[in-house]
């Protein structure tokens, strides 16, 4: 599998006060297995779909506990370039770009707007091994009260094309890698509680997304928007018994028109 180009979504985690609950949520609900906790890394935990790492839950480091909440990584040839350029572009870096062993190096970093995101220079760990098949990352979307502010940093941290949906009653923006969309980017509305701080929201791909919702809520997981047919796929939003945000995405039950997009940059 070969380095991703550079501002690809390549990586996800989150922090989990109750790891073992997390496992056994996510094992139900997305069908993954995970590895051994590696004590060596913060009892970081990999999981797997058929063999393939898509994904790692770990414990809150010391001071960090609290609200659960996946980050997302985006790919980097140069872990130390891109922080300059996040903060060459109003964005703050959480933490330094750090050596993980051989697997790579990570840095984290919020927008101007307080979206945190990851930042991931590959070694051995070259990300996901396996997308948009069940149980796997699929797509994800910044979700942001300053949409102004995100629309100017992202393309100019990472190489992106930016298109606006011509919609007016959603106001969405795509940002792409020559012809890949990679990340949508979503104005959080007046239906987002203001406690709700702004946040990437992960999709992870199922093979019936009423099914995965049954299961995530027998589970003690909310439904917080869908079941909902579009053209990408049948998708719901829900949050885990821990407060972290997530998406389940049937990418195969589509419905509808691709909506159209304008060049804005």
């Amino acid at each position: 599998m070969a380095v991703q180009p550079e501002g690809t979504p390549c990586w996800a985690d989150a922090m989990f006060s109750d790891v073992e609950g997390a496992k056994s949520f996510y094992g139900d609900v997305l069908g993954w297995t995970f590895s051994e906790a590696s004590s060596e890394y913060g009892n970081y935990t990999q999981a797997y779909v058929d063999g393939k790492a898509v994904a790692a839950v770990v414990p809150p480091m010391p001071g960090q506990e609290g609200h659960s909440a996946w980050c997302l990584y985006f790919a980097s040839p140069d872990a130390g370039a891109t922080a300059q350029k996040i903060r060459d572009n109003g964005g703050e870096v959480v933490m330094e770009p750090m050596q993980v062993g051989e697997f790579g190096t990570m840095a984290l970093a919020r927008d101007p707007g307080g979206v945190v995101f990851g930042v991931w220079q590959a070694g051995i760990h070259e990300g996901f091994e396996a997308k948009a098949v069940p149980g796997a990352y699929c797509w994800a979307e910044v979700f942001t009260r300053a949409p102004e502010k995100s629309d100017a940093f992202f393309p100019a941290v990472f190489p992106y094309r930016a298109q606006q949906m011509e919609d007016d009653q959603v106001d969405f923006r795509l940002f792409s890698l020559g012809d890949d969309a990679v990340l949508g980017r979503m104005t959080m509305t007046d239906d987002f509680p203001p406690e709700v701080p702004p946040y990437i929201n992960v999709y992870f791909t199922v093979e019936n997304c009423d099914a995965a919702v049954a299961r995530a809520t027998e589970r003690g997981g909310i439904l917080r928007f869908g079941p909902m047919d579009t053209p990408f796929g049948r998708f719901a939003a829900l949050s885990d018994p821990q407060g972290a945000s997530f998406s389940v995405i049937d990418i195969t039950t589509t419905e509808g028109a691709m909506p159209k997009l304008t060049d804005v940059s």
